[in-house]
């Protein structure tokens, strides 16, 4: 694909590793919210992957990506509409199990001072939850208490694709893989010890876009 690309554009695409997601992601979370903040923690919900990545400095101490993506995970473990019980309580096991791989790693360099989620899975449960709309603009502080994770979850659950997407902040687009990204990012969170977290306007775009700038005076794209 990627040379059949080369061949009819002349465009040399570049692919990113899941990791090289995380550490853009912490980059423009970072720039976001400041110095300020101490040690991050920062979940990113993909549609293919959950990014995790935490440090004090604008490279964190740890970056990994998982294979749970909020599109990957409704394709291949929620084929109905709404997915059965049997099946939410499998996919939440599977979830658990994974995110359960690399809590030692995260969490063995100290607790974050600040743990931030930066998708669009973050920003629409937080807007279920009652966050501030979109209208108000990005710098509209938006927060997400784990209280209410646990409560989307069992909401989301019972709902049809068509019931998700007239909640408010959800796109008819991303309406039935939101069920799946509450599963992940309640899993997450609990797992990783988290209460409340922000949600960040910025994610791997901007985190793409900051580490071309500051790349133009690097040799190294990635920093």
């Amino acid at each position: 694909m990627l040379a059949e690309v080369r061949a009819s554009t002349g465009v040399d695409l570049q692919v990113l590793s899941g990791a090289d997601e995380a550490r853009l992601t912490f980059l423009a979370v970072r720039r976001w919210f400041g110095w300020s903040s101490g040690r991050l923690l920062v979940l990113d919900i993909g549609g293919g992957s959950l990014e995790v990545a935490a440090g004090l400095d604008e490279v964190p101490d740890v970056a990994e990506s998982l294979p749970l993506g909020a599109g990957r995970l409704t394709r291949d473990l929620l084929p109905g509409d709404p997915p059965s019980a049997d099946d939410v309580r499998a996919l939440r096991r599977y979830v658990r199990t994974e995110v359960a791989r690399l809590v030692r790693g995260v969490t063995v360099h100290g607790r974050p001072d600040r743990v931030v989620g930066s998708s669009k899975t973050f920003r629409s449960l937080a807007r279920i939850a009652g966050a501030a709309p979109s209208s108000e603009g990005p710098y509209a502080p938006r927060s997400l208490q784990r209280a209410d994770l646990v409560a989307l979850v069992e909401r989301l659950a019972g709902l049809s694709t068509a019931e998700r997407a007239a909640l408010p902040g959800v796109s008819p687009r991303r309406a039935r893989r939101l069920l799946a990204g509450a599963v992940v990012a309640d899993a997450a969170t609990d797992l990783l010890g988290v209460d409340r977290l922000d949600v960040s306007p910025w994610a791997l775009r901007e985190g793409v876009i900051l580490r071309r700038l500051d790349g133009l005076t690097s040799s190294d794209p990635l920093g």
